[in-house]
């Protein structure tokens, strides 16, 4: 299939950013298992976007997708404890990683682990990590001003590199950050390169406990990770006394309601899962933030206007975030947009209902921010890049389940704050005194294997700017 082309250095008032083209029709299951390999964004009908309840079924599998505000709360608030599993696909694809982690868990293990690990990263904490954020953005900054004019990067491993320090550093301790960030994200990397899409297993309809087929590939992936983490948890205590604020430290110092503590295998999978949660998602985010603004140059001054009107000439603090209102804004755009996660799926482990549907057991049941937040009943020209609705007083007026790119619910992501900070002080550093313009002639478009990506590189070129004079 063709796709909606995208064409470098766009100087359009509204630009309609790249997807892929939608099928008139529902896809037939052997070429929507097909796609799926390459691109889950590719297999949705045009119809979907606008469809409240989708029910169909692959291979064995019975599927239905929630596409309105009160089905997605009714299938992720209120039916909570019937769907609260993740998909037999998400739980094999991580568990070789993250074992009985935060992310995957369900029942008791995951009501106990999220008293324990939420509130380490809850967004009370953020204020500490702030100055963490700032000072290895500021390193960035200094790294692009130091090429020369016009010089080219891959903003997309720019800001894997930048979300990935900014992760070790909150996660492992300042020093324990530098040492070894390189090491865990090309570990990651490779790892999630070689998962696998789709759960043959589960769509057949063959029993759970089958096991899968784990790659030797994926085996030294983890074994990678697993052994730098083992290193760092031990050297910690090192850290720690040099007075580090760390979310390692808040799992070592983690106990549960009877005051145990939590295992050092679950140390190990708690701060994989952050490092995975946290780095992948904000660095994609902040690459399509890039691209979408060297695309609508209107947006970038009404950008940049804001950030030398609140920074001037000094480096933003904690207490800033909050009155940039705009740069919020063409984060939660881009957000909506390309949604980092753009599948949230749950199997029912007993019978429910939704929207009067009746819901079997072992049904999945997916909430898509990729329809959901394109939908044509819930916002006004959808697949416009178009910040200004997420400013009250501009905005289109929004269920809070109708944008979910964090997810919704007892499940919602308990980084949320640390990711809207990280990603609002990047744009606000950077932006302020350097400009990205896509490389001439590039035609991005975004891919889906586990997360969205504006394919394997973003190509652009760095160029100082002239900030606004201030009165």
């Amino acid at each position: 299939m063709s796709n909606e082309p995208s064409i470098a250095n766009y100087s359009g008032e509204d630009f309609r950013p790249p997807f892929p083209t939608r099928d008139p029709g529902r896809v037939k299951v052997l070429r929507l298992l097909k796609q799926a390999r390459k691109n889950y964004l590719a297999i949705w009908s045009l119809k979907d976007f606008d469809t409240r309840l989708i029910d169909f079924k692959i291979l064995n599998r019975q599927l239905m997708v929630c596409n309105a505000p009160d089905v997605v709360k009714e299938a992720f608030q209120t039916n909570h404890e019937a769907l609260q599993r993740k998909t037999p696909q998400m739980r094999n694809a991580l568990s070789p990683l993250i074992g009985d982690g935060l992310f995957i868990s369900d029942g008791d293990i995951w009501a106990a682990r999220r008293k324990m690990v939420a509130p380490i990263i809850h967004g009370s904490r953020v204020p500490g990590f702030a100055p963490i954020m700032i000072e290895t953005i500021e390193e960035k900054k200094k790294e692009w001003l130091d090429l020369p004019e016009g010089g080219e990067i891959d903003a997309l491993a720019e800001m894997a590199h930048l979300t990935a320090e900014i992760i070790c550093r909150t996660i492992f301790g300042q020093d324990l950050g530098r040492q070894f960030a390189t090491e865990v994200v090309e570990a990651f990397s490779d790892y999630q390169r070689q998962i696998d899409q789709i759960d043959l297993v589960s769509l057949l309809g063959l029993p759970e406990w089958l096991p899968r087929f784990v790659k030797p590939s994926i085996r030294k992936s983890v074994k990678r990770i697993h052994t730098v983490l083992d290193q760092i948890i031990d050297q910690y205590a090192v850290s720690k006394s040099k007075g580090n604020v760390s979310v390692l430290g808040g799992l070592l110092e983690a106990c549960d309601e009877d005051g145990v503590p939590l295992s050092r295998e679950a140390i190990r999978n708690e701060a994989a899962v952050i490092f995975m949660a946290g780095h992948e998602t904000t660095a994609n985010t902040l690459a399509w933030a890039w691209y979408l603004l060297s695309q609508s140059p209107q947006v970038s001054s009404r950008l940049t206007q804001e950030i030398d009107h609140i920074l001037g000439d000094r480096s933003p603090t904690f207490a800033d975030v909050r009155n940039l209102p705009y740069t919020k804004a063409v984060v939660e755009e881009t957000l909506r947009l390309y949604p980092p996660v753009p599948i949230l799926g749950r199997e029912a482990i007993e019978a429910t209902s939704i929207d009067g549907r009746p819901v079997g057991k072992g049904t999945l049941l997916l909430v898509v921010p990729w329809l959901l937040q394109r939908n044509s009943k819930l916002w006004n020209d959808p697949h416009i890049f178009r910040p200004e609705r997420h400013v009250e007083a501009d905005g289109d007026k929004r269920s809070k389940y109708s944008y979910v790119p964090f997810s919704i619910g007892p499940r919602i992501c308990p980084g949320l704050a640390f990711g809207m900070t990280e990603s609002v002080l990047s744009l606000a550093i950077l932006a302020r005194d350097v400009e990205l313009r896509l490389k001439q002639g590039e035609d991005v478009q975004p891919i889906c294997r586990l997360t969205v990506r504006p394919g394997d590189h973003l190509p652009m070129t760095v160029h100082r700017r002239q900030r606004t004079a201030q009165a």
